[in-house]
């Protein structure tokens, strides 16, 4: 899409009169013919209002000047005045102004005769505006100066002129600009308007510097000026000094400055080794003294000399020196060489020092640019040999920035990750330059192969890795790191699955296979070879389509986006390799564990080719060579959601929007729509929605070339076919929008209406539904019925159908809407009025939305004072005048009257709601009303409105409304326990009662709750209230609490909609102006304040706190000055509150301290991030202050301070608005928690957990998986200690003095509450391989201490240490460190034995065993004698493994120890030790209580620890009974008999674990099944499985794993006896089995019940459900059938395609032949179903059974008549009704579709009729049902989709499954 450039505004030029008159005097003058022509032009152009015009009569004048001659026009006072106005006119207007530009070009045009006059004119001009304007035009003065040196000749002139005046202005400017900003303090925008002046002013300062060089240098030599020009530099650099050590300036300011300063000092110093010393010492802050500067230079830089100046000043030098200095095109001097060198090490230094985001960013950007200079001074021809020789890789300065590359290459900020990879790559480009021995080949270079090798050992979830790796791609090549690491492609391929990964790992594929081809061609002579690109292919093609075949779907989706289209575009011809290949792979016919198959490969790799243009076939070879249709058909109904999304993006997307679509196209998209707009993924959904929203971009934009095409074409035969595909497309839209019609039926999923409704949105975007021809006409498509479908999807209960509904009916035709029609109006208009009454929450957006939808019309003015009359509501819209009334449109009007309407029926409810509370809670909810009023007020444009005085009223009066409804409410919300509180009102006609109940109900957790404790009155749990005409009203706690917080929330989001949108009435403002005033904000965000410092409810202060950050957004625009300040007013206020601890506050304790962080995090959000965030800084040292433990916290009053503060930092560290600039106050925060955690009271130990917690994820980021322990949630070290440097020393100390006490000998356990903070912080460190042996911030000192926790008395802290032990070990350590901890060991039982210590030390063997096992960059040593030390030091040790151990915890441990290593080692048992090892750990687990003589009854009086002892006893049994690859063979007994007996003693084994490790393992091997010693029949055994899995619901595991067994031994027994029947005993059982899978398939279920029932049908389906002969006899087979369908409409989409598996094994002469065999989604797999059911009734010559069997299902089983006096009606009491539960089903689709096939089996050839009682049985049944639907729809009130929404949905569908089932049994009876 071409987007064109904004073009610039050209504003007319305006003068003050008294100017412009004396512009016209002057020009008035007499003088020659050439110059009264031109004054004349100028005096148009003066009396010219028309912008244009004025460029016009401008350019006109230039050309005359242009072509005056000497010899023809004196320079007479006529002239010169000419020149003089065009200067004035030069310097008044604003510098992007066209009309400037004319100026400019009409001055440049002047003849050189005349050039010096109009220099001479412009500089009188600008000197006069220098020094007479004041400080509000500086900004426009400078801008006009830079102006002058922008192109312009005679600009550049004056000011070379002028150069001491400019300078001298520059520096008033600025002074001012320091002045003013002490002023400004709290007034943010003020403040960022203001640095925005003062960069310019710095910027202009440079530039007119830069031009005036010669001029500059010329003036200091001379005598004459050099004092002038030393004044002016001596005070610009005085002013650039002040920015630079005043902390309150900007970033942006303090860098320029710093630049200011160099360049001032080069133009005074030139460029010479005397100026690089000068500039040396700036940066190193030591003093002027030996440099030969002039003495006034050094005197104004002396504020740059002190020690005390900000260390950022260095940094902002350096960065100047950098810029400013020229450092390419000659060698440097040693002074020079020098200062080079300086700049790391002093910006280094600082590094450790930075906090602040912004000048993270700065360190990263100025070391970029140092690399970047350092390069430009080595390409030279003779580079100076100290820089070579000091900057090789291994040289000290490279390494302290490589460093600094390892530490911040993870950094959150892309700023500071791109300036590090920048860096890295030109420090490897910097030794390439300085390394002469290697240029010709890097990879021969020891450090590069160093450094490459340690990148490759770095783990993958380092991101910074990645970039790193592409920049050493480039520079020695892909091949070399494809030497070192041939598995790199599939790793990186694998790594694609994660998001968090994916670009980065894709980034590299690029630059690898770029690479990599380019060295395969230049090898070859630069052609491209069939050998070199097969060569290519295997390496990178062929991984990629084994991934993109075997993967989970969801693991590839990124591949698609960061990794196909770069390969195809690489290599184009890829494609037919990948094509050919993936034809040649078997189809997978797998369900749930394959991935997406060879189709699914093949739809992602022809998706992406077509996207990129590579594949550009004609429609006939793409849908009929390429890719068979039928093949396209059954992709976009796969099960796998990614699959149908590539196929639908290969039908859809193309590389020009302008393609037509084919024949083909459309009809896939028909095939499409009914089965792929219902899903639950939201993902989908919008992968759904984007896709057909290209295909709507393409039949429009191609439908406009065809248009165009069709103008001009004169070719009959074209024109012809151009118009047949119009007609096609408009056959093809109308059918599109027929069917996303009709899919909004009643019953429809969530999902479903949710697409429809948003691709119909596009529609209507793209073609609108109009009669217009050339939008297709769709709008006669659209039929009553259609639009009313769309209008009962407002009563959604889900807000997004809802405004998608809302939306979609503004853009239909209005007569299918059918809202003209009076009577229909004046209905929707009641029922929005009654549904913003209702009790249920969500009925009040429904006649939000309704109201909405009526502000457009032009009768509901008269329909409002109609529906008022009705309900006796006192209304009188305001009478409008004719010009009030012509001017305002229908919108403004409308919403108008409905306000006021709204107000006055809120008017009635609170004067109710006044007298009684409850009365208000049961009948008339106030929030419904207010939402309303909200709604409305969003639909307007209120910056241009025309009844000022009618909405100012309007305003007024809602405020004051507001607060007379929080009146009401908010004591409830404000008590210490709002949730169970019913307010007790006995006498409602007097308010006495009500009053004590405020009075009672006063908050009870204010400071005063630690000393001044009241007891609450009990009240009841119910009230009934009756009013006096006698309709009772049941009245909960809950409809109580709702009232009370929702119209809470609704008050302030209305307040928060007036304060941010209503036009803001200042004194700057003129009268008429303004509907709101500054007094009116103030008081809202007093109110605020007050509601979100005293409200207990969660709703009541969260939605208060939406409505207070649009207020403080507000304020913090405003250019009010008074409300600028408001927020740091009421900030200072409220820490002066919390500082007090005064008992007589009202500030909430407990709760979290409820809407305090809230408040707080409002103010501080909203500040301009552009002034330096000094509110921000200022409070975050307040509240850590506050938050740190001191002494005088003894009580417990006092430490509701800090209690607060750790609630409200919490807040403030959560919230992500405030980004990186929360950072620096981490460290502070993580020691405030880590030593709240230690105080003696609850709420401080409590606070501080949230706030760790809190701080925990913003330093680690947010947690990318289920993983606890994931190492994506980890950094280095180095990482972290960089960038909190203060946590270092503390966290170390912390540590040591913790470990000291677990070790303890006097018996006593010492807790140490902080230790298992410290533990999960340094449990996400861990040392990279980049770090150096002597690194200051390492991490060797904390592994004694964490090995030291292991002997906690606490088990969970011995659990953490074990955990934070293992990333600190160095990978080649870990043998060592294991042997060391087994030696600590005893080697045999003693008393002094100390089994914490035993414990914990087993632990940090077992976990940093496992973590080496499973490290694929374990180094491998010959002899595999790694473990050769481990033996030998455990072997004596066995014993705690044994009996001889009585704690069953440390047997445990050491058995997962021996059991992690025999099996990981290899299968080979050369080594006796190994086989020793494996003979000892087999004895103790047959002589274990698992297996022991003593039987397994002990196991019932095991001790603590049992649980996790037995779990690690069935996993090493489990290990030996199943493995097959002869670990345990050769031990010296007979294995076979061993595994015998260990499966003998587990069909024994009641336990879970046993049972579900059986169901996985072959049949035959647990069969003849037996109890204890006695073998079972298989009857007998199926028996018992079933009463294991009916009296075990209670343990889910055992239940799926009983019901797993009893099915796959009951599909045994039916394929057994199949030929020869089944014995009744086994009939009996499957029936109780039928009915167990049954029962196992209800929505009640857990899921993983459901799951395994599920499966349990899948494998169930060739032997009982399809097989020819029923097995389980037709009702049983009937019943599983049924349950199948149950399952593949669940609402889990786990379950659904589990279920929709049983297409793959169902047998291929049932399948149809129009899909092809393989996983379908369950729609089409529910869909199939059926009908193979329906061939088996034809199969099993049951076909009257199915006719009857199917219309019962028609019907329903459990019908409920709803005309009955059974029928259960809407409790009053249930707010939130729940509903269905399953929200995926469509209980009407079901219905159609087995009227479908009901029809279809009733024509099937010689089906059999019904018998004729059963049919006359069903058709009475079916008759009395419609007739109750009927006589129950009829007792609807009107418009029931809104009023009665539930019983109408219900009724609706029980109506069409009637109708569908009298159509049904009518085809029976003829």
């Amino acid at each position: 899409m071409v987007v064109k450039k904004k073009a610039p505004t050209v504003d007319v030029l305006a003068l003050d009169s008294a100017r412009l008159e004396s512009l016209v005097a002057s020009l008035s003058v007499d003088g020659d013919d050439s110059s009264r022509h031109l004054a004349q032009m100028l005096k148009d152009c003066l009396a010219s209002t028309d912008p244009v015009q004025q460029i016009q009569w401008i350019s006109k004048a230039g050309s005359m000047l242009e072509h005056l001659r000497e010899d023809e026009c004196s320079a007479g006072p006529l002239l010169l005045a000419c020149l003089d106005s065009l200067a004035v006119i030069y310097t008044t207007l604003q510098p992007k102004n066209p009309l400037k530009r004319a100026v400019a070009k009409a001055l440049g045009n002047v003849p050189e005769w005349l050039q010096e006059k109009a220099v001479c004119c412009l500089s009188v001009c600008l000197s006069s505006s220098l020094s007479s304007q004041g400080p509000e035009h500086y900004p426009h003065l400078t801008d006009c100066v830079t102006s002058c040196l922008d192109a312009f000749p005679a600009g550049e002139k004056c000011i070379h002129r002028l150069l001491t005046e400019v300078l001298h202005f520059f520096q008033k400017a600025v002074r001012e600009y320091l002045e003013l900003n002490r002023a400004l303090v709290g007034r943010h925008v003020a403040q960022a308007q203001l640095m925005q002046s003062c960069l310019a002013v710095v910027k202009a300062s440079m530039l007119v510097v830069q031009r005036s060089q010669e001029l500059i240098g010329a003036a200091l030599l001379g005598t004459a000026s050099a004092g002038a020009i030393q004044q002016a530099f001596s005070g610009l650099l005085r002013c650039y000094t002040r920015i630079l050590t005043d902390e309150e300036f900007v970033q942006a300011v303090q860098s320029t400055a710093g630049m200011a300063v160099i360049l001032l000092i080069r133009s005074v110093m030139g460029t010479g080794d005397d100026m690089a010393v000068v500039v040396a010492g700036l940066l190193q802050c030591s003093g002027p003294e030996g440099n030969s500067a002039p003495k006034w230079l050094n005197e104004s830089c002396a504020g740059l000399y002190v020690s005390s100046r900000p260390a950022a000043v260095a940094l902002y030098l350096s960065h100047g020196a950098l810029a400013m200095l020229s450092w390419r095109g000659g060698p440097l001097g040693p002074q020079a060489e020098k200062l080079l060198l300086l700049i790391p090490d002093v910006v280094l230094s600082l590094d450790a020092s930075v906090t602040e985001s912004s000048m993270a960013i700065a360190v990263a950007r100025i070391l970029a640019l140092w690399a970047s200079a350092a390069l430009d001074c080595l390409q030279t021809d003779r580079p100076a040999p100290v820089l070579r020789t000091s900057l090789r890789g291994d040289c000290p300065i490279p390494a302290r920035l490589m460093h600094h590359v390892y530490a911040h290459w993870e950094h959150p900020l892309d700023g500071v990750r791109h300036q590090t990879r920048a860096l890295f790559r030109d420090l490897l480009l910097l030794h390439q330059r300085c390394a002469d021995a290697h240029q010709g080949d890097p990879a021969g270079d020891p450090y590069i192969t160093q450094l490459t090798r340690s990148m490759l050992a770095l783990e993958w979830h380092v991101k910074g890795k990645y970039g790193s790796l592409a920049c050493l791609a480039e520079h020695v090549g892909a091949e070399y790191l494809l030497q070192l690491d041939a598995g790199l492609p599939p790793r990186l391929l694998g790594l694609m699955g994660d998001q968090s990964l994916a670009p980065y790992a894709g980034e590299l594929l690029e630059r690898l296979f770029v690479s990599h081809k380019a060295q395969l061609n230049a090898r070859r002579g630069g052609g491209h070879t069939a050998a070199g690109m097969d060569d290519w292919h295997r390496t990178w093609v062929t991984p990629l389509l084994e991934v993109l075949c075997t993967a989970r779907p969801d693991q590839t989706t990124y591949i698609l986006d960061y990794f196909l289209p770069k390969l195809l575009r690489c290599s184009p011809a890829s494609l037919g390799y990948m094509v050919q290949a993936l034809q040649k792979m078997p189809s997978s016919s797998k369900g749930s564990a394959g991935g997406r198959g060879a189709l699914g490969a093949l739809m992602t790799c022809l998706r992406a080719a077509r996207a990129q243009g590579v594949l550009r076939p004609a429609d006939e070879r793409l849908w009929s060579g390429l890719v068979p249709l039928p093949l396209l058909r059954q992709a976009l109904v796969h099960r796998h959601d990614q699959v149908r999304m590539d196929a639908l993006g290969l039908v859809c997307e193309s590389h020009r929007s302008t393609e037509t679509l084919s024949a083909e196209e459309m009809e896939l998209i028909g095939h499409f729509l009914p089965s792929g707009l219902n899903s639950q993924s939201p993902g989908v959904r919008q992968q759904s929605v984007s896709l057909l929203k290209k295909l709507l971009c393409r039949v429009r934009d191609s439908a406009q070339s065809l248009r165009r095409r069709l103008a001009q074409e004169r070719d009959q035969h074209q024109r012809e076919r151009d118009q047949h595909i119009l007609h096609k497309y408009q056959e093809f839209l109308r059918r599109f929008c027929e069917r996303l019609f009709q899919m909004l039926q009643p019953g429809a999923s969530f999902s479903r209406c949710l697409v429809t409704l948003q691709v119909l949105g596009l529609v209507a975007d793209h073609f609108t539904f109009s009669a217009d021809p050339v939008a297709f006409a769709l709008g006669e498509c659209v039929t009553g019925p259609h639009s009313q479908a769309v209008f009962g999807c407002l009563a959604s209960n889900f807000l997004e159908v809802k405004q998608l509904a809302s939306t979609l009916l503004r853009k239909l035709p209005p007569a299918a809407v059918g809202l003209q029609e009076p009577e229909r109006l004046r209905s929707v208009l009641r029922a929005a009025l009654d549904l913003s009454t209702s009790t249920k929450p969500f009925d009040s957006v429904t006649a939000a939305h309704l109201l909405n939808l009526l502000l457009h019309q032009d009768g509901l003015r008269q329909a409002l004072l109609h529906c008022a009359q009705e309900q006796r509501i006192a209304m009188q819209l305001p009478v409008l005048l004719q010009s009030q009334a012509s001017k305002a449109c229908t919108l403004e009007k409308n919403t108008l009257a409905v306000v006021l309407l709204l107000m006055e029926c809120l008017k009635a409810d609170v004067a109710r709601a006044e007298m009684s509370l409850l009365q208000a809670a049961a009948s008339c909810p106030l929030y419904g009303r207010v939402h309303c009023i909200t709604a409305a007020l969003q639909q307007l444009n209120t910056g241009s409105l025309e009844l000022q005085a009618e909405w100012r009223s309007a305003v007024s009066g809602l405020i004051a409304l507001c607060y007379r409804m929080s009146d009401v409410v908010s004591p409830v919300v404000q008590s210490s326990s709002p949730e169970g509180l019913i307010p007790m009102d006995t006498d409602s006609e007097t308010s006495a009662g009500l009053q004590r109940i405020l009075q009672e109900i006063q908050p009870r957790d204010t400071n005063g709750f630690f000393t001044d404790v009241r007891e609450l009155d009990s009240s009841p749990e119910e009230q009934t209230y009756t009013e006096s005409g006698g309709e009772a009203y049941r009245v909960t706690a809950q409809m109580v609490l709702v009232c009370c917080w929702r119209s809470m929330k609704e008050v302030s989001m209305l307040l928060g909609e007036l304060c941010q949108n209503m036009p803001l009435h200042t004194a700057h403002t003129h009268t008429h102006e303004g509907l709101i005033t500054e007094q009116q904000v103030e008081e809202v965000g007093q109110y605020f304040r007050e509601q979100l410092l005293q409200s207990r409810h969660r709703g009541a202060f969260e939605l208060a706190y939406v409505g207070f950050a649009r207020l403080t957004d507000m304020l913090c625009r405003s250019d009010s000055a008074t409300l600028q300040q408001l927020p740091a007013l009421w900030l200072t206020e409220f820490l002066a509150e919390v500082k007090c601890s005064d008992p007589s506050s009202t500030l909430c304790a407990t709760r979290r301290s409820a809407g305090i962080p809230f408040y707080v995090q409002a103010l501080l959000s909203s500040e301009s991030k552009s002034s330096g965030c000094s509110l921000l800084k200022t409070t975050m040292r307040e509240l850590t202050t506050l938050a740190m433990p001191s002494p005088e916290h003894a009580s417990h009053c006092s430490t509701v301070p800090q209690v607060h503060a750790l609630n409200i930092l919490r807040a403030l560290y959560r919230d992500t608005r405030l980004g990186e600039n929360i950072m620096p106050f981490v460290s502070e925060g993580v020691q405030a928690a880590v030593l709240g955690f230690t105080a003696p009271t609850w709420a401080v130990r409590n606070s501080s957990t949230l706030l760790f917690s809190a701080l925990i994820t913003r330093i680690f980021g947010v947690k990318r998986g289920k993983d606890e322990h994931s190492k994506k949630n980890r950094m280095t070290g180095r990482e972290f200690f960089t960038r909190f440097p203060a946590l270092y020393p503390f966290l170390l100390s912390q540590l040591e003095e913790a470990a000291s006490t677990v070790n303890s000998d006097s018996g006593h356990v010492r807790l140490q509450p902080s230790l298992f903070l410290l533990l999960l912080v340094l449990g996400r460190l861990y040392p990279s391989p980049m770090d150096g042996s002597s690194s200051p911030l390492g991490l060797a000192p904390f592994v004694p201490c964490i090995i030291r926790c292991a002997g906690s008395a606490v088990y969970r802290t011995r659990e953490m240490a074990a955990r934070a032990l293992v990333p600190f070990v160095q990978l080649t350590c870990v043998p060592a460190t294991i042997r060391t901890l087994l030696e600590d060991l005893p080697v045999r039982p003693s008393p002094g034995s100390r089994q914490n210590r035993i414990h914990g030390g087993l632990l940090q063997v077992l976990f940093l065993l496992r973590s080496y096992l499973t490290d694929p960059h374990r180094p491998h040593i010959q002899g595999r004698d790694w473990h050769v030390d481990i033996i030998s030091a455990l072997v004596p040790r066995l014993w705690l493994a044994t009996r001889q151990n009585r704690c069953l915890v440390t047997r445990g441990v050491l058995l997962d120890v021996l059991s992690e290593l025999c099996a990981a080692l290899p299968a080979a048992v050369a080594d006796c030790q190994l086989k020793n090892l494996r003979m000892e750990t087999l004895a103790i687990l047959l002589d274990s209580e698992f297996m022991g003589p003593r039987g397994s009854e002990e196991v019932h009086h095991l001790g603590p620890g049992a649980p996790q002892y037995l779990l690690s006893l069935s996993r090493l049994a489990t290990s030996i009974a199943t493995e097959t690859a002869g670990l345990w063979a050769g031990l010296g007994t007979d294995r076979d008999g061993a595994q015998a007996d260990l499966l003998r003693r587990m069909l024994e084994c009641p336990h879970y674990e046993v049972l579900h490790v059986l169901s996985v393992l072959p049949l035959p091997c647990l069969l003849p099944w037996c109890d204890g010693a006695t073998p079972l029949a298989n009857e007998e055994a199926l028996e018992n499985l079933l009463s294991v899995a009916e009296t075990s619901p209670h343990s889910l595991e055992l239940h799926c794993a009983a019901l797993t067994l009893a099915s796959r031994l009951m599909v045994h027994l039916a394929e057994k006896k199949q030929q020869e029947g089944l014995g009744g005993t086994v009939v009996g059982c499957a029936g109780s089995w039928g009915a167990l899978v049954t029962q196992c398939c209800g929505e009640e279920q857990p899921t993983e019940v459901r799951l395994t029932a599920a499966e349990v049908l899948v494998k169930a389906t060739p032997t009982l459900l399809t097989s020819p002969a029923a097995p389980l006899g037709m009702a049983q087979t009937l019943v599983l059938w049924r349950s199948l369908f149950t399952l593949l409409q669940d609402e889990d989409q786990d379950v659904r395609d589990k279920a929709a598996d049983f297409v793959c094994y169902t047998p291929a002469h049932l399948l149809s032949t129009e899909v092809a065999t393989g996983p379908v989604s369950s729609p089409i797999a529910l869909e199939m179903g059926v009908g193979i059911l329906c061939q088996l009734f034809q199969v099993w010559d049951q076909v009257a059974i199915g006719m009857t069997t199917l219309t019962k299902w028609l019907l329903g089983n459990d019908r409920e008549e709803p005309g009955s006096e059974d029928t259960p009606v809407l409790d009053l009491e249930f707010l939130f009704e729940k509903g269905d539960l399953n929200l995926w089903v469509e209980p009407l689709q079901w219905a159609r579709l087995l009227h479908q096939h009901l029809l279809t089996l009733s024509v099937a050839p010689g089906s059999p009729a019904p018998c004729q009682a059963e049919v006359k049985h069903l058709s009475t049944a079916a008759d009395s049902h419609a007739c109750a639907v009927q006589r129950a729809m009829d007792a609807l009130p009107a418009l029931p989709q809104f009023t009665a929404t539930t019983e109408y949905t219900k009724l609706t569908l029980l109506s069409e499954r009637a109708k569908l089932a009298q159509s049904a049994l009518a085809v029976f009876k003829r």
